[in-house]
Order: structure tokens, then C-alpha cells, then sequence
């Protein structure tokens, strides 16, 4: 083998005696392309190659590609994880590759018309009826269901592996709704940055005309609407494992991002509810399992689909991709008759094998995987969290005899599986180059010619040497799959690119109330973590000040402040509770304040929530948006909630936190356009402004205090509230209550002031999407008007009276009272109005996760 093939930095790459390498191949040489290859991998050297591995590790990182692990005790998404060696094919063999696809993409089609047509493969005896009957991918209900179209499946993969002999292998087929697109895509997006130059040397098909088929092909089956129809993905939520797709996808395509209770079914058709009102939908791109999809007809319990969906499709009212009913595919027990049924459908043999099967359901079939059962690998037909492939050969007694029941109790429910052995691919794992098992998985999708494959697909490889078990859920790693073109690919734009000089008019996204509810929180949750941070870090340097100057005024101005923060933070008793303990050496429950997840009203709880509802919304955000939610919880997560923090560490942390979510606010104000999206996302910052200045105000100064404790407390006011310089610039004077009470309630001049929130929410609310009565203001105009018109006939003159027995500033108290009362009450209305719909589900993910085993 030529020495450039086999080393980076001088490391050998050693193969397995007896399994198919997929650059070494056979005669121990290296493939023609794997030779170019490795030849500029070893010009790059191994140091430089774990350079470019981290380099793509942060992009990714910092796009949010995340896949969630189905059991993790952390519940935490984990980051998607890239190998810098790419998997390159020879296009020569790819083209066998990508006809077998075509074949057996229009052969389960064929078979999915059938089953839930004339059923003549059932009546012929082609196909057992216990075999598709027994499946519970076989719904009954969506006989006769499927739309009159020439290709009933839309999108198809098939998960691929090259056995000993060099052959290409079915593992299975995926056809509810196949994962794996949109990183598929990510992947090669991230390689053509970090290996630009291979990547052109090397030749490689671009993707570009995959999308764009994809596009053209959901657009080609809606039954309405066909010039312009409204495409939607259906996810079933921000916990699903694969949910940064479905996000992902939707923002690269244009297509809305839907939950199940974003839709609604009203005479036979689907719409979409959103603040403008209900919009027709012509197309589900859907990513819920088939059962969970119309509660009325499938499973009573599910909330992640749309009552009624089912009629929708049977009056031809919405196509769905994949249809409902269509996982009766994935049954590993129809792999055994596909031969068969290739030759009835297309009178041709099938190009790429399937993995050999014996349906137990067959006494002849049954009989030999009961014989055999060290040397099989055994399924259930049935995929859920309950059932799991088990490997014959490493079973006890005892399990052996369990399963030999259960196979005879009911044998349809069985399938005995060749083990089989994957090539194995290099891969780069620490600092060299090692073999590892990988299985591809490769997508289809249906257009008026037949079937477009996407050149290449999604390799996953094992995360240890000699493991079999090749998923995500097992903490596989993923590589880009190149397929070399003879000559330089053309570029294919994803977008319909009209004639010069032609004008289109602009359409609005429409916004959910699920989406608009979440914006609105995630506003909220800024603001709140803002009004938290600022207090906290006032308290932190009064704290310093107090341990360098012994002043009895600031000790009581750094207790009063203490319980301004739990009354601000709303994390009682907190410091209210009388503790003289916590009041003297605060600084342990204050960094409880900063670390607890756990505790509601915490920092670290309230910049959870912030990026999980940020995350649930993926699709609305830009890259360099979303970089910055991730950069702000990260970073909190590793330096405060998982570090060792002193005061110093954690005034540093308050003030990058600061930062932080100033960047994060002028991204959304230069990239988000001034629609609802927006107005949304800037009710829940004023809202949350408004309560939280009130909530600090009463806190602080609403009790009347001696002049030089009074002082004091004003002057941490402003500091928190970030007014000090301009009240420094408007006064020039003595800081005084009256004119404090100026700047922070009636200046609409100021941004931090309660009338410059009041005013903005007005204006927002009014350009709200929202039927009304002729001439009527709507009940959620009418408090913001009243809130507004209260505050403004406010004189600064009454605010400072104080009432004689109780020591309180009355009218200032019943003022920020009152406020308080209609700010809530605000929000109760704008909820009833806007989000009243938008709850959560009960279920947020499939039963089944991705399983990929052989």
C-alpha cells in the first residue's frame, strides 16, 4: 500500500483480517480516489488535522447542532459530532448504488399502493396477510386514504452496509419519516470550510439539486393551490431527538415550523392558525410518527398531531409526506419478500440485496431460526421502546429458552437476521487514523421522472473499534459522504430564479400563536434575567464598599437591597425570611442565586428556560442570533453553574452576562423585520421591564428612609436600572427622590422608564394582527391605555408625601400597586387573545427513537 494511504503523521493505518476496508479494498492497495485523498490528508499532518476537527466541532457547536439522547439523566442535547475524514465514493459505483435506490424506492412504492389499495398481493398470496396485519404500521383506518398519485412515497431512505465480500447491503428501510437531511447537509456545509480545498480537488456532487427536487416534489402533490401551495413541517417538538433538523430544515426551505396544535381541521380542511387568522395548508412534510398524527382516528392520546386529519386526506384536501400508513415498510419481515415482489412489480432483480431474513411467521422459516438461533440476530417486527434486537449467539440458557417461547407463541412477530459484517471506513479518533464500522443511510425522493437520490447521504460510523452498533443513540459519529463527479459539479441554486426585471411581491411568513407565545417568553425571560443581573451586581460592589469602609448606612442599604432581590427575583423567603446569618455573610446564597437550576427564580433557572424557549423557535432565529443564545447558556452553564465562582469570578460573569444579552438584543433589532415576530418579542422585554422596575421600586424607596440611607438606595436604583449617568447629565445635582421618580416612571425620553415601556407597548399592541369592532379598541388596548393615562396624570409632587404613622410614601405605593394589578392583567389578556391555543403537548416525542442497528 502506497505510504501516503496509509499514514497521517506517520501512523499506520492498520485493517481488520477478514473485513472489507473501504480504502483499502482488496490486494492491500488503496482505491485510486482514496489515494488522492489521503495524499492531501498527510500533507495536512495529523496536528493539523485535529486543528481542522475542532475547528468543525465549533461551528457546529456554535449553529446549535444538537441531537437529544432518548434516556440521557442530564436531559441535555448533545452536540452533533463530525469526522474530518469524509467518506469519498467513486462515481462509477456510485451509479450502481444510486440505481438499486431508484429500483427500491419504486418498488416500495408499488408495494404501499398495493396494501392499502386492491390488496392484490394479499389475495395472491405474494405477501402473508399475518405479516402486514400484524405490523402495527398497517393502520386500517387509512384504507382507500392515499392520494390518486403516480408516487405515493414522497421521501425514502434505506440504511446501507458493505458486507465481507465487497457488496452492498439493505440493512432497512426507513419511510415514516426518515432523519438524517438536514445533517446530512449541515455536515457538508461544515466540511466545505474546514477541508475547502480537498473538497474542490476532489470534485464532489454538490447537494443543491437534492433540495431542490425535494422542494419541487412536495409542491408537485398538493391537491390545491399548486403555483404557490403553503408547505409546513410537523414536528413534534423541541424534545424530539432530531428536532434542530426540523428547525433546520425549515429555515433552509421556507417552509412554516408546525406542532400539532398550531393546526386545526374545519370542514374537511387543514389550516394554520395564526395571529393573522387561519390559513390554508396545502402540504405536511411531517416528522410525527403515523399514530400520532390525528388523534380522532389513530391514537386517542396523542396531542402532537390534528384532530380530523385523517378526513382532510381522504377528501383530498392536504397531501401528506409520507403518507399515513406508509411505516408499514419498515417491517424487517418484508425484506425476506422483496425479491419476490420485484420480480411481480418490475419484472427485475433486485440490485441491491437485502440483509437475508427469515420471517418466523413461516413454519419452514420459523423452524430454522429456532435451529440457528446462536448464528441470527433476532427482531421484532414491531420497532418500540419495549421490543430490541437481540444477537443470538450472546444469549444465556435462560434467555435463549425465553425467546424460543416467545418466537413459538407468536412467531409473525419474529424475524431471524444474517449476522452480517460492515466494511469499515478510516476515521479519525485521537490524533490518527483508526478503522471503524459504518453503515450509510441514503435518501430518495419522489419527482414526475421517478426518483432523485441524493449523491451521497448520511455516514455514521461506531464510536468503538470492533462495535457493531452504529447509531446516534450510541454515541456514533457522523461523516460527509462525497461522491466524486468525472468533472467539476455545476452549481444548482435551491431557488426558483425568475426572469430579469421581474418584480415579486414579498409575503409574510404567518406566525403562530405557539411561536408568538414563545417569542414573547423569551422577551420575558431577557428582560428578567437583565433586571436580576444588574441588582445582583449592585449588591456585589455595596458588599465590597462595605468591607473597605465601615459605614453603619451602608450595611442597612445592603440589607434593603438583599430583599429587593428576592422580592425582584420572586425566589422567596430568600433574604426576607429574617436571617441575620444570610444578611451579614450573603454572598453564599446570592452564588446559590447564580448556580441553582433547580430554584425557580434563579439566574441559572431563568437563562434555562430563556435558551429552551429560544431553542424551541429554532427556525426564527439568524445563525449569528442563535450563536449568541448558545454562547450566553453555555458559558454560564461552564463558568458559573459548573465552576468554582468567588466574588470577583462572579462580578466578571454578571458583567459578560450583560454583554451577552446586549448582543443579543441588537441582533434581533438589526435582523428581525418590524412584524409580528418582533412586536412579540418586544411586549414580553417591555412587559417584564415594566414589573420588574416596579417590583424594584417598591422595594427600595417606597419605604421612607433616613437622608443618608435614602441616598444610598437611590443611587443603587439608578446603578441597576443603568440610569446613573444620565440622571448625572439631566440633574446635575444631588441625587433626590422626586427627581429619581422623574427620570425612572415619567421620562418617555428615557429608555429604562416605566411610561417609555408603557408607550411602547401601546404602539405594539395596536399594531397587533387582532379583529375588532368598528371604532372599538380591543380589552387589551383598553388597559394599556388606561395603565398609560393613569401614569402620566401621576404628579411627582404627591409621590413624596409620606403617610406620618406607617412611614410610607402612600400615593407612591398605591401607584405602583395598582400598576402592577393592570401589568399582570395585561398579560392575562394578551395570552387569552393571542396564545390561548398554543399549550404544550402531552407527549413530546415518538415512542420510537432512531435504531440502527444491524
Amino acid at each position: 500500500m502506497n505510504e501516503s494511504a496509509n499514514a497521517i503523521g506517520a501512523q499506520f493505518y492498520a485493517t481488520q483480517l477478514g473485513v472489507y476496508d473501504e480504502m483499502v479494498a482488496q490486494d492491500n492497495k488503496a482505491l485510486p480516489h482514496w489515494e488522492r485523498f489521503m495524499g492531501a490528508m498527510t500533507a495536512l499532518g495529523g496536528e493539523q488535522l485535529e486543528l481542522r476537527r475542532r475547528e468543525a466541532q465549533r461551528l457546529l457547536r456554535d449553529n446549535g447542532v444538537t441531537y437529544n439522547v432518548y434516556g440521557d439523566t442530564q436531559k441535555l442535547s448533545r452536540p452533533w459530532r463530525l469526522d474530518p475524514v469524509p467518506l469519498p465514493i467513486g462515481s462509477e459505483e456510485w451509479r450502481l448504488i444510486e440505481a438499486g435506490l431508484k429500483q427500491r424506492a419504486e418498488l416500495l412504492n408499488l408495494v404501499l399502493k398495493d396494501i392499502y389499495g386492491k390488496q392484490l398481493l394479499l389475495k395472491k398470496g405474494l405477501l402473508p396477510s399475518e405479516l402486514v396485519m400484524a405490523h402495527n404500521g398497517f393502520l386500517h383506518p387509512c384504507m382507500g386514504a392515499l392520494p390518486q398519485l403516480q408516487r405515493q412515497l414522497i421521501v425514502h431512505s434505506a440504511n446501507l452496509a458493505r458486507g465481507h465480500n465487497g457488496r452492498m447491503w439493505v440493512l432497512n428501510d426507513r419511510s415514516q419519516a426518515p432523519s438524517g437531511i438536514g445533517y446530512a447537509l449541515e455536515n457538508r456545509t461544515v466540511m466545505t470550510r474546514v477541508l475547502p480545498d480537498v473538497f474542490r480537488d476532489m470534485q464532489v456532487h454538490r447537494l443543491s439539486g437534492f433540495f431542490k427536487a425535494l422542494r419541487k416534489g412536495l409542491a408537485d402533490i398538493a391537491p390545491h393551490n399548486k403555483e404557490d401551495p403553503r408547505i409546513v413541517i410537523l414536528t413534534p417538538g423541541s424534545l424530539n431527538e432530531t428536532y434542530f433538523e426540523h428547525a433546520y430544515l425549515s429555515s433552509y426551505l421556507g417552509f412554516t415550523l408546525v406542532q400539532g396544535d398550531d393546526l386545526t381541521v374545519r370542514d374537511g380542511r387543514v389550516w394554520l392558525k395564526s395571529l393573522d387568522g387561519l390559513q390554508p395548508v396545502d402540504v405536511i412534510l411531517r416528522r410525527v410518527d403515523d399514530t400520532f398524527c390525528d388523534p380522532l382516528e389513530l391514537r386517542s392520546a396523542s396531542r402532537l398531531g390534528a384532530a380530523g386529519l385523517l378526513e382532510a386526506v381522504r377528501r383530498n384536501h392536504v397531501a401528506i409526506a409520507n403518507p399515513l400508513g406508509c411505516s408499514v415498510l419498515e417491517n424487517p419481515g418484508l425484506l425476506a419478500f422483496l425479491p419476490r415482489l420485484s420480480r411481480y412489480f418490475l419484472n427485475q432483480e433486485l440490485m441491491l440485496p437485502s440483509i437475508a431474513t427469515w420471517w418466523c411467521g413461516q413454519r419452514r422459516e420459523r423452524d430454522f431460526v429456532l435451529q440457528n438461533l446462536d448464528r441470527l440476530v433476532i427482531k421484532p417486527v414491531n420497532r418500540n421502546s419495549g421490543n430490541c434486537t437481540l444477537f443470538g449467539g450472546l444469549l444465556s440458557s435462560k434467555e435463549k429458552e425465553r425467546l424460543r417461547a416467545a418466537i413459538i407463541a407468536k412467531p409473525y412477530c419474529y424475524v431471524g437476521q444474517e449476522q452480517v459484517s460492515f466494511s469499515t471506513v478510516p476515521a479519525f479518533i485521537d490524533h490518527h487514523i483508526e478503522p471503524r464500522f459504518a453503515v450509510l443511510r441514503s435518501f430518495a425522493v419522489a419527482g414526475g421522472d421517478g426518483y432523485q437520490v441524493m449523491p451521497g447521504g448520511l455516514t455514521r460510523v461506531a464510536r468503538q473499534q470492533n462495535d457493531f452498533i452504529v447509531s446516534n443513540q450510541a454515541g456514533g459519529v457522523s461523516k460527509d459522504t462525497w461522491v466524486l463527479a468525472d468533472e467539476p459539479d455545476k452549481q444548482v441554486s435551491l431557488w426558483f430564479q425568475p426572469g430579469r426585471d421581474v418584480i415579486l411581491s414579498a409575503a409574510a411568513e404567518p406566525l403562530t400563536s405557539r411561536a408568538a407565545n414563545n417569542l414573547f417568553w423569551v422577551g420575558r425571560y431577557l428582560e428578567r434575567i437583565k433586571a436580576a443581573t444588574r441588582l445582583m451586581r449592585t449588591i456585589l460592589l455595596k458588599l465590597t464598599e462595605i468591607r473597605e469602609f465601615d459605614d453603619p448606612s451602608g450595611s442597612q442599604c445592603l440589607n434593603v437591597l438583599l430583599c429587593a432581590m428576592t422580592q425582584v427575583t420572586g425566589t422567596y423567603p430568600g433574604f426576607i425570611r429574617g436571617d441575620a446569618a444570610a444578611l451579614k455573610e450573603p454572598f453564599n446564597d446570592l452564588l446559590a442565586l447564580a448556580k441553582n437550576a433547580h430554584r425557580a427564580g434563579t439566574l441559572a433557572a431563568n437563562i434555562q428556560a430563556f435558551a429552551q424557549t429560544a431553542f424551541s423557535i429554532r427556525d426564527v432565529w439568524s445563525q449569528d442570533t442563535w450563536r449568541c443564545v448558545d454562547n450566553i447558556q453555555r458559558r454560564w452553564q461552564q463558568r458559573v453553574v459548573n465552576g468554582e465562582c468567588d466574588q470577583e469570578q462572579l462580578q466578571k460573569n454578571l458583567d459578560d452576562l450583560i454583554t451577552g444579552f446586549v448582543a443579543f438584543i441588537g441582533l434581533t433589532t438589526e435582523s428581525m423585520t418590524r412584524e409580528a415576530g418582533w412586536l412579540m418579542l418586544d411586549s414580553g422585554r417591555r412587559l417584564e421591564q415594566a414589573l420588574a422596575l416596579v417590583a424594584l421600586l417598591r422595594a427600595t424607596v417606597v419605604q421612607c428612609h433616613e437622608a443618608n440611607l435614602q441616598n444610598q438606595l437611590l443611587e443603587a436604583v439608578l446603578v441597576s436600572t443603568d440610569s446613573l449617568s444620565i440622571y448625572r447629565r439631566r440633574y446635575r445635582s444631588f441625587i433626590q427622590l422626586p427627581m429619581v421618580l422623574a427620570l425612572l416612571l415619567l421620562d418617555e425620553a428615557h429608555p429604562r422608564s416605566l411610561a417609555y415601556q408603557l408607550h411602547q407597548l401601546s404602539d405594539h399592541i395596536g399594531a397587533l394582527p387582532r379583529e375588532r369592532g368598528k371604532g372599538q379598541l380591543s380589552e387589551e388596548e383598553c388597559l394599556i391605555l388606561r395603565a398609560y393615562t393613569d401614569l402620566r396624570l401621576v404628579k411627582v409632587s404627591e409621590l413624596v408625601k409620606v403617610d406620618g404613622e406607617t412611614g410610607v410614601y402612600a400615593e407612591l405605593e398605591s401607584v405602583l400597586s395598582a400598576m402592577t394589578e393592570r401589568l399582570w392583567r395585561l398579560y392575562e389578556v394578551l395570552a387569552q387573545a393571542y396564545f390561548s391555543h398554543s399549550q404544550m403537548p402531552q407527549l413530546m416525542t415518538p415512542t420510537q427513537p432512531e435504531e440502527d442497528e444491524p
